[in-house]
This record gives structure tokens, sequence and C-alpha cells, in this order.
């Protein structure tokens, strides 16, 4: 009885340590502070946790066909994406630089998401990220899914067709 005493006590201190520290503004919210090892092993299992526990939606069936994937591109340039993540023969724009936590290069990551996955990110947005909700932003779930069917292909998309896919797409920021 006097280990769960003693564990209850440890338990409450180190509570109110937390509290002390986190909500007496000791923890640095700035977005050029590093994030401790705990803190970004947490953020990063909770974003996983509930993308795995919230993408339900399932891709249309032609989420595989050429012109999907050719309007996902339009779309993904359009909405202004490569401005924090690149593509095909595009640069992030510099202040991207400044995100914290830095957005990912999709070449890197669409292969390790499901398209609903992809779609209910894209979708929804990431909280206390650089990344928005698109259908906040008025985007449609069918021009998600194209962006998706393009995402899903990014990493074998040369950058000439990507140029060519993307020749009229013009960023609807300020919409």
């Amino acid at each position: 009885m006097r280990i769960l005493a003693v564990i209850g006590a440890l338990a409450i201190i180190v509570a109110i340590g937390a509290a002390v520290f986190f909500f007496g503004g000791f923890y640095s919210v700035a977005g050029t502070a590093e994030d401790t090892s705990v803190v970004s092993w947490s953020l990063s299992r909770i974003r996983t946790a509930s993308i795995d526990r919230h993408a339900q939606d399932q891709p249309p069936a032609s989420i595989n066909e050429p012109a999907s994937v050719q309007a996902g591109a339009k779309a993904f340039a359009a909405q202004g994406c490569p401005t924090c993540h690149g593509g095909p023969g595009v640069s992030w724009a510099k202040f991207s630089e400044g995100l914290h936590p830095d957005p990912p290069d999709l070449k890197d990551v669409v292969n390790d998401l499901s398209p609903s996955q992809l779609f209910w990110v894209v979708k929804n947005g990431i909280n206390m990220t650089g990344m928005p909700s698109f259908a906040q932003a008025g985007a449609k779930d069918d021009e998600i899914w194209s962006i998706v069917a393009f995402l899903k292909k990014l990493p074998s998309v040369s950058e000439a067709d990507y140029k060519a896919w993307t020749v009229s797409a013009v960023p609807t920021a300020g919409k």
C-alpha cells in the first residue's frame, strides 16, 4: 500500500511540474525553437493515430486514371501546394523554410499513406502546422480526390509531364 502512495505522490508532483512548465510559459512555442524529442514523438504519434482513426472515405474508381492524375496535378498547382511542398521541377517558396514543423517532401511520404489518409489530410488539414483544410478553402471532394490521385503518382511524375499538366494552372490564393 505504501508503494502505491509513493507512486501516486510522484504522479501528482510530475503533473504539477508539467503544468507549471507548460502553463507558466517556460516551454517556448517559437517557430525557431526545436521541439524536445518527447514533444516531437508525442505530436507525431497523435497525428498518426488521428489520421488512422478518421480517414474512412474510400477513393473513387477513377483514382488511377490518367485524366484524374492530370487534373490532380493542375489542382495541386492551382491550390498553391508547391509553395510549401514543391513539385517536379518546382522549388518550395522561401517562406516555407520558416514553417515548423517543416512541410514534408511529399515524394517521400505519399507511399506510406493510403489514398483515404491523404484525402483526409488534404480535406481537413493538420492542426498546429501550416497545413490548411482545403475543404474549408472551398475545394470540393472530387477536386481533393484528384489531388490524391496525383500525389499517389508523384514519385514517378517527370518534370516535363508536371509542367505540361499545370501550364494553365493559376494559384487560387485570395479567391
